[in-house]
């Protein structure tokens, strides 16, 4: 049985600045990518993922509380599902309002750290293509729907998107050490 580790210092930053300005973190412009690039992106940043879950070293976290690259992958698919569920809220209701989410929670009841990389690469994989491909399928008219989060935050799927992608791109960036991947 694999021991719990220290929990991370929850993440209690707004990201959705990263709509207005580049990630300094990471390099990722929101602004300098297209509805079109969305699937491409997501792809590219599972892609990378996988590769880095494949590695011997995946479940040892760099710092004691700092993610393991398998603790990211897990966040990472789950971003992928969750995303995926507000994605359909907004295609199919007006303007609905999506259940909080809770990372940090969810890392520890999931126990991240303790769940099989191989098994994660691919479950990453699959929900990555599923949202990859409901992105690719919006229609025009609907990247102009809107949903909110509790907080207050409005969220056309446009800027949906933009906010996911982000979310990919910096968690690459944050298991591969290195800055600007865009995919």
């Amino acid at each position: 049985m694999t021991a719990e580790p220290l929990p991370p210092t929850p993440d209690e930053k707004d990201w959705t600045w990263v709509l207005q300005e580049p990630c300094p973190e990471c390099g990722f412009d929101s602004a300098a990518i297209g509805p079109a690039d969305v699937p491409g992106l997501t792809r590219g940043a599972v892609a990378s993922f996988a590769a880095v879950l494949a590695r011997p070293d995946a479940k040892a976290r760099p710092a004691p509380e700092v993610w393991s690259p398998l603790e990211y992958g897990c966040h990472v698919r789950d971003v992928c599902r969750v995303f995926d569920a507000r994605l359909q809220l907004m295609l199919t209701e007006d303007d609905p309002l999506f259940s909080n989410w809770d990372q940090d929670v969810s890392a520890l009841e999931d126990r991240y750290w303790a769940q099989q990389p191989d098994t994660v690469a691919q479950q990453l994989t699959v929900a990555g293509e599923r949202i990859a491909s409901a992105f690719a399928a919006v229609q025009d008219a609907q990247w102009t729907r809107s949903g909110r989060r509790s907080n207050g935050s409005i969220f056309t799927v446009d800027s949906l998107s933009r906010y996911f992608v982000h979310d990919l791109v910096h968690h690459v960036s944050d298991v591969s050490g290195v800055s600007g991947v865009t995919g």
